[in-house]
């Protein structure tokens, strides 16, 4: 894989680098949920905050410094998905609420630069604007997904894209899970690299695949243990503690035929952690005390968060994914508060993934700790440290794919 630090010698003048971001971010007004695609109406520090929006910045400056024009590609929730089934019926309005226009005005004042939105799809068009800009020129495309061709992986579509630039970065590891054309399919026709934010997140996420320093913790929440199952194996012989809440302890808790009342939990999991807890019993803590509203387990309580505690404190490193409860109602909170604020006493290396997570930790402390690495990736995060090989990375892996004449540092 070739990195986009190995261009930082290089002049870039009048070279066009098309680069994947990730701008599919909360769209809500609390900073608790940054996933959550179906609410759109938009927070100016939920944008400000996100690491996914933020975190790109860098490679930005790092491509305009080099005279390099920038081509921004990315997508915003299901728009197809929501049409199909009509939930938004206004086509006006449904264009305004799946628009990237508001990452256009954000970059616009980060950057104190003046960003192009492009809202339509003329490719022959928007290669004759790119060619005719300044050096150092940013524009930005339409949320993808507007086109089909996007997820569906289409080589058409993926053509089209590289036509657009000299060379291809992706910075969205957020979407390397996913087959689609502006992450695997743009790659067999252009150089391509891996941006600041991707390489970023694989030499850290790799900190723990390889070679984590003990004692490990592994804190598990959110409300499906199928979503976690590849992580779970993967660290089950490595880890020192698996920290459970959420639906994952309520599962658990049923596995072992003790009451939860109308609790959420997955019923077809059941046998899975039976299993594992049979496997794993010294390791898996599960809460001692619980709050309850209306038959409901919604937060782990006082005596567990203090428990909890204890381990994170003794940790040389975390890895957390999901909530401990319903965070979504402030009345049950404050566990996973809490263990926000433990890991953020902590000196042990932390990797936090997954929108809910990830949004605790930014309201907890508004600045960035050296041990504390903040993942952009959600299922690509929980893919990535379950070992499995993700699109987008391989396809930025593989060697001897041809490439058009106008490669980097050719002629056009």
């Amino acid at each position: 894989m070739k990195f986009l630090t190995l261009l930082k010698n290089k002049n870039l003048s009048n070279k066009t680098c098309i680069l994947r971001v990730d701008f599919n971010i909360s769209l809500t007004n609390t900073d608790h949920t940054q996933t959550n695609t179906e609410n759109f109406r938009i927070s100016p520090r939920s944008v400000s905050v996100n690491p996914r929006i933020s975190g790109v910045l860098s490679t930005i400056k790092f491509l305009t410094s080099r005279g390099a024009k920038v081509v921004i590609l990315s997508h915003r929730g299901r728009p197809l998905t929501n049409l199909k089934t009509k939930k938004l019926k206004d086509p006006k309005l449904f264009k305004k609420e799946f628009s990237l226009k508001f990452a256009a005005d954000f970059l616009n004042k980060k950057l104190k630069k003046k960003i192009t939105f492009v809202n339509n799809f003329n490719f022959a068009a928007i290669k004759r604007k790119i060619d005719k800009s300044p050096i150092g020129s940013i524009f930005l495309l339409e949320n993808l997904r507007f086109l089909p061709g996007e997820k569906k992986n289409d080589v058409k579509l993926a053509k089209k894209l590289a036509s657009l630039g000299d060379f291809y970065v992706n910075d969205a590891f957020g979407v390397c899970h996913r087959n689609n054309a502006s992450v695997v399919g743009i790659t067999r026709f252009i150089p391509s690299y891996a941006g600041l934010l991707l390489e970023s997140e694989i030499k850290n996420l790799n900190k723990l695949n390889k070679n984590p320093r003990k004692p490990l913790v592994v804190i598990i929440g959110g409300i499906k243990i199928s979503d976690k199952i590849g992580l779970i194996k993967n660290f089950q012989k490595k880890t020192d503690y698996f920290l459970t809440g959420g639906g994952i302890s309520n599962t658990m808790v049923a596995a072992e035929g003790l009451p939860i009342g109308d609790s959420l939990y997955e019923p077809k999991m059941l046998l899975f952690a039976k299993q594992l807890l049979k496997s794993c019993s010294k390791k898996i803590i599960l809460p001692d005390d619980v709050i309850v509203d209306k038959r409901r387990i919604l937060d782990i309580g006082p005596q567990t968060i203090e428990k909890y505690k204890k381990i994170i404190k003794k940790a040389k490193t975390i890895i957390w994914n999901g909530p401990l409860g319903n965070i979504e109602d402030p009345k049950f909170l404050n566990g996973s508060k809490e263990i926000a604020k433990a890991i953020l006493e902590s000196n042990a290396f932390s990797v936090i993934g997954g929108g809910e997570t990830v949004g605790l930790l930014k309201a907890k402390n508004s600045k960035p700790k050296k041990n504390i690495f903040i993942s952009t990736g959600g299922g690509a995060m929980l893919e990535y440290l379950a070992g499995k090989k993700l699109p987008g990375i391989v396809a930025l892996e593989k060697k001897g794919e041809p490439r058009p004449r106008h490669c980097l540092g050719g002629k056009r």
